[in-house]
């Protein structure tokens, strides 16, 4: 489902990201751990459709991903990719419905999972709320509902519990494992956060630039 080969990236031609091979099948999970630095956020960037690596191939689903650019990059992006970033990127003037819809639109799909997804994730009573008046537990979760709203092959989360208690952080890894096994989707979550470590086994620790 997911193949990433001989990639490479620096900002600094002298200061190189050390990335590994990494090759997933449909419902494969994978913890990324590392530092600040360590090249960890570089690599969801680039398995995002977000950052071109300067070589090697990312193939999502026997797709190339940097085969395509502009427009149709980003239509592949928004039909196969879910992303969770650190700090929930929703619209806050919009209700939490509307967000959906919104990815939906983008993508071209029709959202006839929307109301299902918020039951799963308990805020289907807040589907009317606007974002900007939910607590902080809630927009996670919108953020999450938005990033699986297309039933998306492959889920990114990065950072997804940094800002959270231990049962908070414990409950949301449990939450993206058990979306991303219902949707038979590839599952990659970074951190930095060494409470996940017991949830993932498959494992990749990032050491930093050659």
């Amino acid at each position: 489902m997911l193949k990433a080969e001989n990639l490479e990236f620096y900002y600094n031609p002298n200061q190189r990201f050390n990335i590994p091979d990494i090759n997933l099948s449909p419902g494969g999970q994978l913890l990324i751990l590392g530092k600040s630095g360590s090249g960890k956020t570089t690599i969801l960037n680039m398995l995002g459709g977000l950052l071109k690596p300067i070589k090697g191939e990312i193939l999502i689903d026997g797709t190339s991903l940097y085969s395509q650019s502009g427009a149709a990059l980003d239509k592949f992006r928004g039909r196969n990719i879910g992303i969770i970033f650190q700090k929930p990127h929703i619209l806050a003037p919009l209700t939490v419905e509307e967000n959906l819809s919104l990815a939906n639109f983008f993508s071209g799909k029709r959202g006839d999972k929307n109301e299902t997804l918020l039951k799963e994730l308990g805020i289907f009573d807040k589907r009317k709320a606007k974002v900007n008046t939910l607590s902080e537990g809630e927009a996670q979760r919108v953020s999450i509902a938005r990033a699986l709203a297309n039933s998306p092959k492959v889920i990114l989360a990065d950072e997804p519990t940094a800002s959270l208690d231990d049962e908070n952080a414990s409950n949301v890894v449990k939450l993206l494992k058990e979306q991303a096994e219902k949707f038979k989707a590839v599952l990659i979550i970074v951190t930095h956060d060494q409470r996940v470590k017991d949830h993932i086994s498959n494992q990749i620790i990032m050491g930093g630039e050659l």
